[in-house]
């Protein structure tokens, strides 16, 4: 609650950005929301400046370990992983469908542990627990104990994604967010990038004290993450007002300055005024029962489904071209970097100009042309054009940050649209279930069969991004012809009764 020095503070009511019957703060609401303040654009672009230089980066490096942590299996399968353990690359793929459902299942309540007891802190214990189980992974020694401990991974690492997503909203405004996010799975590439070129030297120490060259791997960084999670405990703060103690010491704001940290992401969007309110059953009703948030959710199911085995076996097919298992793995890095870059523009362009749904579909035309070339080369060609090949992939930018922005701009309130980031989070893991089964050993080295999947997946994603984007234009035209037909009086009628909420409200605006 707010000290006794602290001016008297009331909220609009929640549901809309028109003005509504107003309420004292409550024990749920946000702490710091001043009503009456009044500040700059100067003002604010100094408080976002505190923000993305005092939070993002720890926030960037939490998620640079994440994908540490979960792409090195693809560099371990490189280095024969499968055979040292005494099975095929069917129980890999096994294991990752198992994986995926587990991951899922760890996302979607990811987002509400994280509202329950804070993602300050959860996150770093998650940090920690996966950091431990990634040096288990150095130590087993056969098939029960790799699905063993694939299920502990993903138990583990399931939640970070939506209890970030939650923690960044607090923080951040609607047409800020996809940027971030971007950022956010930017540099997941770039981890995998690092991991690439670090697994090109670490795996040469196979035969060092009796162990692979994947066992180094998997001991190494798992200390790493292990190091990084006590840090992390000490740098993030309890909300935009609360920034002081541990390694922040006396805090990233002035009092005014927290203030406005609080106010004009309240402002934003009206629906964090209750943001530190727990989810309630009728929250997850309200996003299941949403169409909308499905259409995110099937984009993000269809659309991602290249990645699983695609990204897994990245190594191992650039190796199939002719290259050695450590050069492999490094050529795996400009691919990376040039996603991130891809991604990082589009996304921000995206931003700039305040539309989604052509930029999906721009990403989804780029991968068909890339898998086609892949997939369409002659087994002759030269094993630099089947680089190429990859590269043109991998370059591809990713949609899924600006999807989930997409989603979460267009879904309220706050308490729906929690439910609703854990869900796409764990639809953006659950895929894998049939996904890991797409490349098969008897395709191999060149996949054609799984390709051919590929290409019929991303042909559906293409009209899936128009589709949604339809939906919201429509819904735009047809709600604002029946609000604009209102009088005044009607207006007030519908603000005083209607139970309609945040996304469900006829003046409510959808971003297309």
């Amino acid at each position: 609650m707010p000290s006794d020095d602290q001016p008297d503070v009331f909220l609009r009511s929640e549901g809309s950005d028109k003005e509504g019957p107003l309420k004292s703060l409550g024990d749920d609401a946000v702490e710091g929301y001043d009503d009456n303040l009044d500040y700059d654009e100067a003002e604010e672009a100094a408080v976002r400046r505190i923000i993305d230089l005092r939070l993002m980066p720890w926030i960037l490096f939490s998620t640079f370990i994440l994908n540490m942590d979960r792409t090195n299996l693809s560099n371990a399968i490189s280095d024969n992983l499968p055979g040292d353990l005494g099975f095929t690359t069917a129980v890999v793929n096994n294991a990752n469908s198992m994986y995926a459902v587990l991951f899922s299942i760890a996302a979607f309540f990811g987002a509400i542990l994280g509202k329950r007891f804070g993602p300050h802190r959860f996150i770093p214990f998650l940090v920690f627990s996966w950091g431990l189980v990634t040096i288990g992974h150095g130590l087993i020694r056969d098939a029960s104990q790799f699905y063993l401990i694939r299920a502990l991974i993903a138990i583990t690492e399931g939640g970070v994604i939506p209890a970030t997503l939650v923690y960044l909203g607090a923080f951040y405004k609607k047409n800020e967010l996809a940027t971030r996010l971007s950022w956010f799975w930017g540099v997941q590439s770039l981890a995998s990038a690092f991991c690439g070129l670090m697994a090109s030297g670490i795996l040469q120490l196979r035969g060092i004290n009796g162990l692979g060259g994947w066992n180094w791997m998997f001991l190494i960084e798992g200390v790493i993450t292990v190091l990084s999670a006590g840090f992390f405990f000490f740098v993030f703060p309890r909300s935009p007002y609360y920034t002081k103690g541990g390694l922040n010491f006396g805090g990233w704001f002035t009092d005014r300055q927290a203030r406005i940290a609080v106010t004009r992401v309240v402002r934003d969007d009206p629906m964090k005024l209750n943001y530190e309110t727990r989810v309630k059953p009728s929250d997850v009703v309200a996003a299941l029962t949403d169409y909308r948030v499905w259409g995110h959710l099937i984009i993000t199911v269809v659309g991602l489904t290249f990645h699983t085995p695609y990204g897994l076996y990245l190594p191992s097919i650039i190796k199939s071209f002719g290259y050695n298992v450590y050069i492999s793995n490094a050529l795996t890095a400009p691919n990376y970097i040039l996603g991130f870059i891809t991604m990082t523009l589009m996304t921000s362009h995206s931003d700039k100009v305040g539309e989604r749904g052509f930029h999906g579909m721009f990403a989804v035309t780029w991968w068909i042309a890339g898998f086609a070339l892949l997939q369409f080369l002659p087994d002759n060609s030269p094993k630099g054009v089947f680089y190429l090949a990859t590269l043109i992939i991998s370059s591809g930018p990713s949609t899924h940050p600006m999807n989930i922005a997409w989603m979460t701009e267009n879904t309220a309130p706050v308490g729906k649209r929690t439910v609703a980031s854990g869900l796409i989070i764990g639809f953006a893991n659950i895929y894998a279930v049939y996904a890991s089964q797409i490349y098969q050993p008897w395709d191999a080295p060149r996949y054609h069969f799984g390709n051919y999947i590929i290409l019929a997946f991303l042909g559906v994603t293409f009209f899936l991004w128009l589709g949604q984007k339809y939906i919201y234009v429509y819904l735009n035209k047809t709600r604002t012809a029946i609000w604009k037909g209102y009088s005044e009086d009607d207006k007030a009628h519908y603000n005083a009764t209607t139970t309609h909420q945040g996304s469900e409200r006829l003046d409510f605006t959808f971003k297309a």
